[in-house]
């Protein structure tokens, strides 16, 4: 604490709950306009979402799909957060890995050992069932294509049965304010929500307000306060100290009615991954797919509802009655109705005619194709449309045309989203000692270590480098062909490009020979080539012997 700014303790606590409250005002009112703009996206996009963005009391259970009558942008939504899962973070793969800019120290086998230890514990942890990891990416993602921005929380695991681990909260957009520093880095989160007094009596303790204390002790323990999370640099940290004076976040809980600090604690890293999807110039929203289609989703919409009201004229059509004809008649299957027709029978009852619903199927499906463009579901299936039977170039090709068109997704979500997140968790791995100590020789080098993304859209747009060589080594393969000279596959290092290949296909390790074994399978099949060459020189050499022994006879 900076003494000469502050008297005491309470002085600083009470400046620094005035300013949260200050701050999250502040921040609601510049969001105002987007809020409305996420009410429109989550009606027709996801209606349970919808009124939970102007205040986070939720009534359970509510109905709130009354405006919608077609499903394709829900169902849409739903395939690209599955996608981004699994070309990002899928579950069954190793989708990173950790290692130094330092090629030399990446092949000293004692840094190797403890990037690949590191990496396993983050996932053990990571994909653990009370990590709540899997759920809580999902939602991102979908946060991602409905609003423009997912923000996720993470944090050391509070359980009775497990003392150690990670926890993962995907926080609703519409309950999380952020802000960021002058170099575009979010850097502080105000997350205001309504926790009931017995609930705030259990985490805060008696650091509650005597409001609070009085409902959880009294006859109204289930009644909501508003309390707001607040997360930001520590303007004033003291190095050398171990508590969150010393640490680079300082995170506190705010009773924001009696505007008071209720627990005060702090973070060495920031806990919070907030990403956007795409941003427009000075916007710090991010903008979405939903966003982007919003226009079709309406037109669909109020197409579908004109599809079913003539749909249903078509198959209960209304009916043009003489108006001196009979009027009771019956509908039923098999009835019999007289004095339907004239002496001329001229029908005195018709059906009034209705639009082509064709036309409208045809105009409903331009619309559902531009809703699965912008959520990139036809990207998503790279073998979509192709031939059953395509050869490895045609593969790596298509491979390739996806990783080009990914490459703006996958490279913000791994800045944003993946790399402050891995951040997060080996911060949170080393303060619960769940890796081993670095090796002397990494921590001599700065302790420095990069991220390298393995996950499928990753080894997509690695795949130009492959699909270039493909195609040569197919050309070349041609030109040999055609002129019977193999030496135009000389130019290729074989032993180099196999390796190299296979690690961008992700192929395990364990499935690739070692140098020794290549060395021992070279040696027996140059033996067994040359016992070979023997054998069909035998009869040459007996006769050129016999040829040999009769000269000299003669």
């Amino acid at each position: 604490m900076a003494e000469g700014i502050y008297a005491t303790q309470e002085d600083r606590d009470s400046k620094l709950a005035m300013e949260a409250v200050v701050s999250l005002g502040r921040l609601r009112t510049l969001r105002m306009n987007w809020e409305s703009y996420w009410e429109n996206c989550a009606e027709l996009g996801q209606p349970a979402m919808s009124m939970t963005f102007f205040n986070n009391l939720i009534v359970e259970g509510q109905k709130k799909d009354q405006k919608r009558f077609d499903g394709t942008a829900e169902i849409a939504l739903g395939r690209f957060a599955s996608a981004m899962e699994s070309i990002l973070t899928p579950r069954n793969t190793l989708w990173h890995n950790l290692a130094t800019d330092d090629a030399s120290l990446n092949r000293r086998p004692r840094v190797r050992l403890w990037f690949d230890t590191a990496r396993d514990v983050l996932f053990k942890y990571r994909y653990d069932y009370d990590a709540n990891f899997a759920s809580q990416c999902n939602e991102h993602y979908m946060s991602l294509g409905l609003l423009g921005t997912g923000a996720t929380f993470i944090d050391r695991l509070q359980s009775f049965t497990k003392p150690r681990g990670f926890r993962y909260s995907h926080i609703h957009l519409g309950w999380i304010y952020f802000d960021q520093n002058h170099q575009g880095i979010t850097d502080t989160v105000y997350r205001p929500f309504k926790m009931k007094a017995r609930n705030c009596l259990q985490k805060f303790k008696e650091n509650c307000p005597e409001t609070i204390l009085k409902a959880a002790i009294g006859n109204n323990p289930d009644e909501l306060f508003d309390i707001i999370h607040c997360v930001h640099p520590n303007y004033e940290k003291e190095y050398g100290r171990k508590d969150y004076r010393g640490m680079n976040f300082l995170g506190y809980y705010v009773a924001q009615t009696e505007q008071k600090i209720i627990e005060m604690s702090g973070y060495n890293s920031f806990p919070f991954c907030i990403s956007r999807y795409m941003t427009a110039p000075g916007e710090m929203y991010g903008r979405s797919p939903m966003m982007q289609c919003l226009t079709n989703v309406r037109v669909l919409n109020q197409q579908k509802q004109t599809h079913l009201k003539q749909g249903q004229r078509v198959v209960d059509p209304v009916l043009l009655m003489h108006d001196d004809g009979v009027t009771d008649f019956s509908l039923k299957p098999g009835a019999m109705n007289g004095g339907m027709i004239n002496s001329r029978g001229q029908k005195l009852v018709d059906v009034l005619p209705t639009g082509n619903l064709a036309v409208n199927e045809k105009m409903m499906q331009m619309e559902k194709d531009e809703i699965n463009s912008a959520f990139l579901t036809d990207l998503f299936q790279i073998l979509k449309d192709s031939p059953s039977r395509m050869t490895t170039v045609e593969v790596m090709e298509r491979a390739k045309e996806k990783g080009i068109l990914m490459a703006p997704t996958m490279g913000r979500q791994e800045s944003e989203f993946l790399g402050p997140m891995i951040e997060r968790e080996l911060d949170l791995a080393r303060q619960q000692n769940l890796i081993p100590p670095m090796p002397p020789e990494l921590i001599e080098a700065g302790s420095e270590y990069k991220i390298i993304y393995d996950s499928p859209l990753a080894r997509a747009q690695k795949a130009e480098q492959a699909a270039g060589t493909m195609r040569m080594v197919q050309w070349a393969s041609e030109v040999s062909q055609m002129t019977q000279d193999p030496s135009p596959l000389d130019n290729f290092d074989f032993d180099e490009i196999i390796p190299d290949l296979s690690y961008n296909q992700a192929v395990p390790v364990r499935y690739m020979a070692s140098q020794e074994k290549k060395d021992a399978k070279r040696k027996a099949r140059a033996q067994a080539q040359a016992q070979q060459q023997v054998v069909q020189a035998g009869p040459a050499v007996a006769q050129i012997a016999a040829q040999s022994q009769t000269a000299k006879q003669a």
